[in-house]
């Protein structure tokens, strides 16, 4: 990084006023639940169980991804709409069995509230599923915001959600951190003008590395982001 760069992010670092985050694979870890409304979809075919390792990386792509890893359907498929329906009908009726925070985002999120750092969630989940989501971890009471993938016209990596969560925040785009374990939202808070963290502790997707991403900063674990964004 040249020093007229570096510069130009301890800038940035000063000015933060908020940090956003993805929800799946950022903040909670709800590959248990849809890898088993995947493979309950499979059952209910015949088709055995796939492995969990097979599944994980896909959860951040949506139904789209695990219909693809699970039956090999895409949206192209005649059935992919009936199968989408079916998939989430079943995720939907056990979102919360066994999905929670990942370990270390319970004092992350301690951490921005004592140093009185507004936060908020910006997930492509639709409202249907990410408000009793968060609302049934106990992230929605504390959340300054939580913009759903259907809360906006568009969704990641479009910026418009992302933009949405700053005005309901209160806060500039430019005074936001955004945090995500998928390119899509790298790309989103880029388009944002907000700062950009990788979770590299997330699910990452099977495309590009997230050294490939062009993200401001790439971090391991919820403590690492603290020091990144210099709040430790």
């Amino acid at each position: 990084m040249s020093p007229d760069a570096g510069a130009a992010l301890q800038a940035r670092l000063a000015g933060l006023r908020a940090v956003l985050f993805d929800l799946d694979g950022t903040l909670i870890d709800s590959a248990p639940d849809l890898a088993g409304a995947a493979n309950e979809l499979r059952a209910s075919r015949g088709l055995p169980p796939l492995d969990y390792a097979l599944l994980r990386p896909m959860v951040g792509a949506g139904a789209r991804g695990m219909l693809a890893v699970s039956l090999q359907v895409t949206p192209a498929h005649a059935e992919f709409e009936p199968l989408r329906v079916d998939f989430l009908a079943r995720y939907e009726a056990r979102m919360l069995q066994e999905t929670g925070l990942f370990p270390d985002v319970p004092p992350l999120l301690e951490a921005l509230e004592r140093a009185a750092m507004p936060w908020g969630i910006v997930t492509n989940k639709a409202e249907r599923f990410a408000l009793p989501v968060t609302a049934g971890l106990g992230l929605a009471a504390r959340a300054g915001a939580v913009i759903g993938g259907d809360t906006t016209p568009h969704a990641k990596p479009h910026p418009a959600p992302l933009l949405e969560a700053a005005r309901r925040l209160g806060v500039a785009p430019g005074q936001c951190a955004y945090v995500g374990d998928d390119e899509r939202d790298i790309v989103a808070g880029r388009a944002a003008g907000m700062l950009t963290v990788a979770a590299a502790w997330g699910y990452l997707g099977q495309g590009e590395p997230v050294e490939a991403w062009g993200a401001d900063f790439i971090v391991q674990t919820p403590e690492a982001l603290l020091k990144s964004l210099q709040l430790a």
